[in-house]
């Protein structure tokens, strides 16, 4: 058994089977190769099957001395067992040296969120006069509206949208669908942009059923996105770190703010394990004890 072999058949299974993301299994690879990597500036010769836990231990040491982060170590880790775990699904190993390694401790950093007012003076930054301008709010309209991960709203379809339902179908994480209300804002916004602005441009034919779509006819990228939210945040004034994951975070809290279900949230969001949205309700205890300290008269 070689390193380069198994790597290779790992790459399969994770596209194949676990139907990831390039960028998902990109990220996967990189985790084997920085592991990789030390065994060779070590001068450890081992194939896989003879890894053992104390030789991932001396490793995890090491990329902590590179100045690593704790959630970059737990990040590299779990890539190491992701690979691990193919290896003794298909049989390949008996024994898997990272079972009793303990993950990194990580504190929960509570994600930055944006109030309604805030979302309210992004949105009406952005130039309709522009020739995306309408594209753009269309987009930042969406986001807040339902909650997408940027990678699910790029990709969004026409053929996804089932407005006389409220709902818009999406493809999150691991190729899953679910569907996702949205609201008459975002509904509104969306066929102004779809039947007076989208339809003007020269969309090339692979591209037809991508809702958002920019100058050269094709669908937008994640860094488009990033670029077109970043900037507008400035136009707006707002000094918070922002991007379009910031909407999402905003989304969910409004709406556990708002006495939302947890379980429902989950849904809408897409979030495999409820302890993933979970981290919403430490947001509205926050939200609280900020609100008494401010307003109370004996805070």
């Amino acid at each position: 058994m070689n390193w380069k072999a198994e790597i290779n058949g790992f790459k399969s299974y994770l596209k194949l089977e676990r139907s990831l993301s390039e960028n998902s299994i990109e990220a996967y690879l990189h985790d084997i190769e920085k592991l990789t990597t030390y065994l060779t500036q070590s001068n450890i010769s081992v194939s896989p099957e003879k890894l053992e836990h104390k030789t991932i231990e001396e490793f995890l040491a090491w990329i902590h001395d590179l100045g690593m982060t704790a959630t970059s170590q737990a990040r590299v880790l779990s890539g190491i067992r992701a690979f691990y775990k193919y290896l003794l699904i298909e049989n390949l190993i008996t024994t898997d040296p990272t079972e009793l390694i303990e993950s990194p401790r990580l504190a929960r950093k509570l994600p930055d969120f944006l109030s309604a007012d805030e979302i309210n003076t992004i949105i009406a930054a952005i130039d309709l006069s522009e020739k995306n301008g309408h594209r753009n709010k269309a987009m930042l309209e969406t986001l807040y509206s339902s909650g997408l991960r940027v990678s699910e709203l790029v990709n969004l379809k026409i053929s996804d949208l089932f407005f006389e339902s409220g709902f818009i179908k999406v493809i999150g994480k691991g190729n899953k669908q679910r569907l996702v209300p949205i609201g008459t804002q975002a509904i509104k916004n969306i066929m102004l942009y779809k039947e007076n602005y989208r339809n003007l441009s020269k969309i090339k034919p692979e591209y037809l059923d991508y809702l958002f779509i920019n100058n050269r006819g094709e669908s937008l990228t994640r860094v488009m996105i990033f670029s077109i939210i970043k900037k507008l945040a400035a136009l707006a004034g707002i000094k918070k770190k922002i991007s379009p994951h910031t909407f999402r975070h905003s989304f969910a809290t409004h709406l556990v703010e708002g006495g939302a279900d947890l379980r429902a949230v989950q849904e809408m969001l897409g979030h495999e394990s409820i302890t993933t949205t979970e981290i919403y309700t430490h947001l509205d205890r926050e939200y609280l004890r900020d609100n008494i300290l401010k307003f109370h008269p004996r805070a």
